[in-house]
């Protein structure tokens, strides 16, 4: 069973920056696509980038596109995601994911494995 552990969250002012972490254990991190997905108070669950497991290829939101930057490190089962110039309207629980089967994987139903959430919060 693969477990997916996030970390890295916390308070931080706007235009400031953060670096979240995704330690994965019980599989074959290099061969999963990895995402990462957000929610905020009273909304849905949305993407936010992803990368596959082989060349490897990132996607992004537009949301985020230029400001976050998601990457892995095979030999130590992490990934993670570098958020620069945080804005208010990232707050939010921020989720990693994993799929078996896909190379590379943009929404929440294609992914098998969920952590459980670190918090991110920017003030303004």
């Amino acid at each position: 069973q693969v477990q997916l552990v996030e970390s890295g969250g916390g308070l931080v002012q706007a235009g400031g920056s953060l670096r979240l972490s995704c330690a994965a254990s019980g599989g074959t991190f290099s061969t999963y696509a990895m995402g990462w997905f957000r929610q905020a108070p009273g909304k849905e669950r949305e993407f936010v980038a992803a990368v596959s497991w082989t060349d490897p290829r990132t996607y992004y939101a537009d949301a985020v596109k230029d400001r976050f930057t998601i990457s892995r490190d095979n030999a130590k089962n992490t990934l993670y995601l570098r958020m620069n110039s945080l804005k208010p309207e990232d707050t939010a629980v921020y989720y990693c994911a994993a799929d078996r089967d896909s190379t590379l994987c943009l929404t929440e139903d294609e992914y098998d494995y969920w952590g459980q959430g670190t918090q991110v919060t920017v003030s303004s």
